[in-house]
């Protein structure tokens, strides 16, 4: 993604992406493979379906109880010794983080994943300000290097392929010209971090779970970075949105067995690390963002993204992610979850038809976010501010006046069959938009499908 990317739609940030047919089939195919990895470790689950249950309502519950939930925690968090903070937005987060670290005259900061951060951009805010961020998930170091956000909220250089990675590797690292066997690459990498895990002065963490009656956060990797840095320096930093509270222990086991399986179709995360206090003659801060999940609340049907645990599941089966790439969304966070979330923040009002409602994504959500039905109301909320994109405003309400119509409906689609029928798809498929542009045309039925239930069914 570059600056001359700022602006343009989400269909026009996904042509860019589409000029690489091979690279579109690779990202597909690499992210589908995650998705039947996610089938199959559901599948091993008997229960799998009542833990979604489950879930979903502990999540409904925490978020209807929010504020009592939020105070619980607080209260026990300053009795195990750590030091609440609360960001009203991500500058405020920011400049928290920053006083933090200025008081501890820190140089180094090491980072493990947090979309959170990513969302409040404290990389360039701390690095500004003379903080070196280092990013310690082997993933997000590698963008780091390469200068780019993620693509992937759990999987964030999964639009790379390994050769371009050991090319980056041989610029920054100093590793052989032409290297791209994984083991050697990861190798060099664990060296090159733990040379920054021994020189950091603080560690930053993001938080998968809050857990109100312990005071405790939980974090999840598979590399054990976040552990690295937590415990080697005295001071440790964790930010996490309003959302992510949870009641108690038992909760947090709930969804740490559906986490990693509908992620990455692990039985869990190979580190769950539960902190609880700073370690001796050390400090813990946790830092609570709003960030706009206030508003969201306000709203009965956006309220339900915030049940999200965040697993990437929506996006590994999402077909519009997988053939248009992760920076093809104007905003942060990609996907359907990304529309979710972030459809309110896009200048170009086009991210929610980044969709083609099948709800797909609804159906592997771990905490039953109903994705598509969000999203199907995000455009609504669009149409009612008057902010649809260019072209949509003045055809839409045609098709709509069309869609109301039997008549003309009829008559339209029998001329469009029989247009299918012998026209050549080269000629029609400019009229099918960005729709059609990746997409061969349909086969057209022989008639209506008013007609056929009428001969078969009625």
């Amino acid at each position: 993604m570059t600056h001359a990317d700022q602006g343009l739609t989400h269909a026009e940030r996904a042509a860019k992406f589409c000029q690489d047919e091979a690279r579109v089939d690779w990202h597909s195919k690499a992210l589908w493979m995650l998705r039947e990895k996610r089938d199959r470790a559901a599948g091993s689950l008997p229960e799998w379906e009542q833990l979604r249950t489950l879930g979903s309502e502990i999540k409904l519950h925490t978020l209807s109880n929010l504020g009592q939930y939020l105070e619980e925690f607080e209260k026990n968090c300053l009795a195990n010794g750590i030091q609440v903070h609360w960001a009203k937005d991500g500058h405020e987060h920011n400049q928290i983080v920053h006083g933090i670290l200025a008081k501890h005259q820190v140089k180094k900061l090491v980072k493990s994943k947090s979309m959170l951060t990513e969302e409040c951009h404290l990389n360039p805010y701390l690095e500004e300000r003379g903080i070196e961020v280092i990013d310690t998930d082997l993933g997000e170091r590698i963008i780091q290097l390469k200068k780019q956000p993620p693509s992937h909220i759990v999987v964030p250089a999964i639009h790379l392929k390994k050769e371009e990675v050991g090319e980056l590797f041989h610029e920054k690292l100093g590793t052989e010209k032409g290297a791209s066997d994984p083991t050697y690459l990861t190798r060099a990498a664990r060296a090159h971090l733990r040379e920054q895990f021994l020189s950091a002065d603080a560690a930053m963490t993001g938080v998968n779970m809050a857990i109100a009656d312990q005071g405790a956060v939980v974090v999840c990797t598979n590399e054990g970075n976040a552990d690295m840095g937590a415990n080697l320096p005295k001071l440790q930093l964790h930010s996490m949105g309003i959302d992510k509270v949870l009641p108690d222990l038992a909760s947090s086991g709930v969804l740490l067995r559906t986490l990693a399986r509908n992620a990455t179709g692990q039985p869990i995360t190979t580190y769950s690390s539960f902190y609880r206090g700073p370690q001796e003659n050390g400090e813990m801060h946790v830092i609570i963002v709003d960030n706009g999940r206030s508003d969201m609340l306000k709203d009965k049907i956006l309220a339900e993204s915030l049940k999200c645990i965040r697993c990437g599941g929506c996006l590994n089966t999402c077909p519009v992610y997988r053939r248009s790439g992760g920076f093809s969304y104007n905003y942060t966070i990609p996907g359907p979850i990304g529309i979710a979330v972030g459809a309110q923040h896009d200048d170009t009002n086009s991210i929610p038809w980044a969709c083609t409602l099948c709800g797909s994504c609804s159906f592997v959500c771990p905490t039953k976010v109903p994705l598509d039905k969000i999203i199907h109301h995000h455009r609504r909320l669009k149409a009612e501010a008057g902010t649809l994109p260019y072209g949509k405003s003045s055809y839409m309400p045609l098709v709509g006046k069309l869609m109301a119509s039997e008549t003309l409906l009829n008559a339209s689609m029998g001329i469009a069959r029989t247009s299918l029928r012998i026209l050549p798809h080269s000629l029609l498929k400019p009229f099918s938009g960005a729709w059609g542009k990746y997409r061969e045309l349909p086969v057209a039925p022989e008639s209506s499908f008013e007609r056929w239930y009428k001969n078969n069914r009625s």
